[in-house]
């Protein structure tokens, strides 16, 4: 039992191992990471509404999202109710102090995930975040350099961004804005500043959706569509070095290394330093010159960019079929009113589906081994590992992109090995309108 500032919070299991690779770390051992850093955990979680996702078997095992908040919660834990686009709202926990963040942990949280609104307005966001997403094979000074670009563009329409490592290969910039726009408002102007970033760095960085599409540093503005959430400050990463996601000044970012950043680290720099983003709240900015800059994108014939699946069709959007799947003579207008282009599709097989990744990439080792000529010709970035997310679970897709092999050679689609998709089942029964 841990008294925290006037509450128990009781640590079930405290020497359950959370982290057993790299890193050897309990349950207890994470909550205390976290109440060593709780004034900086807090504050990028406080007021907001958070999704639970749950390790309840360390970072190693499987994991799953929880919107709704538990049962038999302590009375002293708020929550709101937050609506999602598909008609459906849930009870969520909002977590505003150390208590309540231990409380979460012990949940299995390893990662922070809030929602980027307040409770006060939950149809208005205060933050816009830009997600750097590197495809495989990326060096990380690219990563570095597409940050450092996105700094400049943000100074140039008047907003302050706000550095972290992800915790995993990325970067984060955050940027606290005035909650005057609607959900769809924030993504065009994510989408506006991740395409203006793509004309400033063609050979570094994309905004395409669509993997087989992408190179380089992929800016995902649909991080910004509602009901998307991302890890925040000072979360740890289910890596086996239980990496963190840790704040930076733009000082530090060009010369930052993310495995630098972990929670034997990371509690003895907040010590020194303090949190790199403690004035965040008080630099709210404008998004109305990234919002003519969509609106210019527009003009020019840029229509809108996919939206994630469980999205509805929104109006203006370009084709939501990916290029690999796409019937001939399918493309993505140019304008409105003009007709669509021939889009490439890319020859892709799925080659493993399964809810562990491991056990996906070992599927993907017996194919290579089953198609040694094919394999021999791939690219790194010939191979997209997926981490599909559906309800409630998650399951790892690996999909092997064909292009550089030749068409006599090209294996065929096979029954995937693991062929274990948690969600098929019920996608089966929705399309049968009995879900």
């Amino acid at each position: 039992m841990l008294s925290i500032a006037g509450q128990e919070v009781r640590i079930t299991n405290p020497s359950k191992p959370y982290f057993s690779k790299d890193a050897k770390l309990t349950k207890l051992e994470v909550v205390r990471y976290y109440l060593s850093v709780a004034d900086g955990a807090v504050r990028g979680i406080r007021d907001r509404p958070v999704v639970l996702k749950r390790f309840v078997d360390g970072a190693e095992g499987q994991v799953f999202y929880q919107k709704r908040a538990p049962p038999g919660r302590p009375p002293w834990l708020r929550t709101t109710t937050l609506s999602f686009p598909s008609g459906r709202a849930a009870e969520e926990v909002v977590v505003d102090d150390a208590a309540g963040l231990a409380w979460i942990v012990n949940l299995g949280c390893i990662e922070l995930h809030p929602h980027p609104v307040r409770t006060t307005d939950l149809e208005h966001p205060d933050e816009l975040r830009v997600d750097l997403d590197p495809g495989p094979g990326v060096p990380w000074p690219d990563v570095r350099r597409v940050a450092l670009e996105v700094r400049t563009l943000l100074e140039e329409v008047g907003l302050r961004g706000w550095p972290k490592t992800s915790g995993s290969r990325g970067m984060h910039v955050n940027v606290r804005i005035e909650p005057r726009w609607s959900f769809t408002e924030v993504r065009q102007a994510a989408l506006a500043l991740s395409r203006e970033i793509e004309r400033r760095l063609p050979l570094l960085a994309t905004s395409k959706w669509w993997k087989e599409e992408r190179h380089g540093v992929f800016l995902d503005y649909n991080q910004n569509a509602k009901d998307r959430t991302t890890c925040s400050a000072y979360s740890v990463r289910p890596l086996p070095d239980a990496r963190v996601s840790a704040p930076l000044t733009w000082d530090e970012v060009p010369d930052c290394e993310p495995a630098e950043f972990t929670v034997f680290t990371v509690p003895a720099r907040f010590a020194s330093i303090g949190n790199p983003h403690a004035q965040m709240d008080a630099a709210a900015g404008s998004l109305e010159k990234l919002l003519d800059l969509a609106a210019r994108d527009e003009a020019a014939g840029l229509v809108d960019a996919p939206w994630p699946p469980h999205f509805r069709k929104m109006e203006g959007e370009a084709s939501r079929v990916a290029p690999s799947r796409a019937k001939k003579g399918e493309g993505t207008p140019v304008t409105p009113k003009k007709a669509r282009a021939p889009r490439a599709k890319m020859p892709l097989v799925v080659v493993a589906n399964s809810p562990s990744k491991d056990a996906a990439l070992a599927g993907l080792e017996r194919w290579k081994a089953k198609h040694p000529q094919a394999a021999a010709l791939l690219a790194e970035d010939d191979i997209l590992v997926d981490s599909m997310r559906g309800r409630s679970s998650t399951w790892t897709r690996i999909r092997v992109n064909l292009r550089h092999v030749p068409d006599a050679q090209r294996p065929p689609q096979e029954t995937p090995d693991p062929d274990d998709d948690p969600t098929r089942e019920w996608r089966m029964r929705w399309k049968k309108g009995t879900p």
